[in-house]
């Protein structure tokens, strides 16, 4: 038997919450309001395009950073939506996935004894990713109802020691969408310490009710200090393709290849040929994706409300964060965990706890995330086991605390 301890870093986190609660969710045959994942079919287009890939024999290794065809097609679709000319052979990497794009990232520009500051809630991979790569997290709140920042707070997080800042806009969990002010004022303090802004975009095309997405490197100061991490994964509905990329400046990308190159050799060829066919989509196609988010949010806020939530309205992706205090004290249920635990259980719906956004578990003890990139047959079985949620919850004896 192998007695030496195990990594300091492993043990310094757990497994995915969220992946965890979607195996809870087919353990009890719960409806999975969990994990990010669409339950309908992708684009058609894109789906020949792949098959298309395969049979033409594009099924060995492309080059190491990114099939040509794929990298081009960013180029041009950077230019069209954001306004800014990259270098395809020098300021892109392809990766799998916009997971494995933010650890690249990290590896390759922290040193130990770095700091990194995180905003919190955060989507869940950001705090291990920190740690994994040797940095130590700096958390600063976005605080309810409106997700905002204090602005002192954020500026008393910044030190000689703060190497990058990270920011997903449209956030993962909250919904928050950055205003240009706010990513002004980031940009300030970056600029202001030499701190590198590392950007997940991954939901920038999913917005509601006139809100925009600004791009951090599209700021006066930051085209040199922002990496832009994002992939196909939920603009185009294929979460389980893998294809994700990284946009930096020439400077940074050699060492970020670098570490994406040890780290798994290549993105999925024929995804990627693929994938170029979907960078290529026209700007009616992104619009049609946020109206049909938008009925799904709207359609969810009403089911949750119904069903007793207290929600907060996201301006983008496709996550609604709710206040389940009144279900805890009507319940005699300790926390979030313990709430989410019943809920696949006892009513056969699986949401996130909110805990596990926050560095400090506490600070989300009271509050969840459910997801509604889901087709209408599966809102509908949700809706109508959480119709007697209430009835249920009072029925409920206190339990000890329990982990997930």
């Amino acid at each position: 038997m192998f007695n030496k301890p195990i990594s300091h870093k492993a043990a310094q986190f757990t497994e995915s919450v969220i992946r965890e609660m979607t195996r809870l969710a087919i353990q009890h045959g719960a409806v999975n309001l969990s994990q990010g994942f669409p339950d309908f079919a992708a684009p058609e287009v894109l789906k020949k395009a792949a098959s298309d890939a395969i049979f033409a024999d594009v099924n060995q290794y492309a080059i190491t950073w990114g099939a040509k065809k794929f990298r081009d097609a960013l180029t041009a679709k950077t230019k069209r939506h954001l306004g800014i000319d990259i270098d395809p052979e020098r300021e892109i990497t392809v990766c799998c996935g916009s997971t494995e794009g933010m650890i690249d990232v990290l590896l390759a520009v922290i040193n130990p004894g770095d700091e990194v500051v995180v905003f919190e809630p955060f989507y869940e991979n950001y705090g291990p990713d920190a740690i994994i790569s040797g940095a130590t997290p700096r958390y600063v709140q976005l605080r309810r109802p409106d997700w905002t920042f204090d602005e002192s707070e954020l500026a008393a997080a910044f030190n000689n020691k703060t190497k990058a800042i990270i920011i997903n806009t449209p956030n993962n969990p909250t919904g928050k969408v950055f205003s240009r002010k706010e990513l002004e004022v980031i940009g300030r303090l970056c600029q202001k310490w030499d701190v590198l802004a590392i950007t997940d975009e991954i939901y920038e095309h999913i917005l509601y009710d006139g809100a925009t997405h600004v791009s951090p490197v599209t700021l006066d100061g930051m085209r040199e200090r922002t990496i832009v991490v994002n992939g196909m994964s939920k603009t185009y509905s294929v979460t389980g393709w893998r294809v994700g990329y990284i946009i930096a400046p020439p400077g940074i990308t050699g060492a970020i290849r670098k570490m994406h190159d040890f780290m798994t050799v290549g993105a999925p060829a024929p995804l990627q040929d693929a994938g170029a066919v979907a960078l290529g989509l026209p700007d009616s196609y992104y619009a049609e994706l946020a109206g049909h988010y938008q009925v799904r949010r709207d359609r969810v806020l009403a089911m949750l409300r119904s069903a007793g939530f207290h929600t907060f309205v996201p301006k983008g992706a496709y996550y609604i964060m709710c206040d389940i205090g009144s279900f805890l004290e009507a319940s005699g249920l300790a926390n979030d965990i313990e709430f989410c635990r019943f809920l696949v259980k006892e009513v056969g719906v699986a949401a996130v706890p909110g805990s596990s956004f926050f560095g400090d578990p506490d600070s989300g003890r009271d509050i969840i995330r459910f997801t509604f990139c889901k087709k209408e047959s599966t809102l509908a079985a949700a809706e109508e086991r959480l119709s007697g949620l209430l009835k249920i919850l009072t029925g409920a004896r206190p339990k000890t605390h329990v982990g997930i």
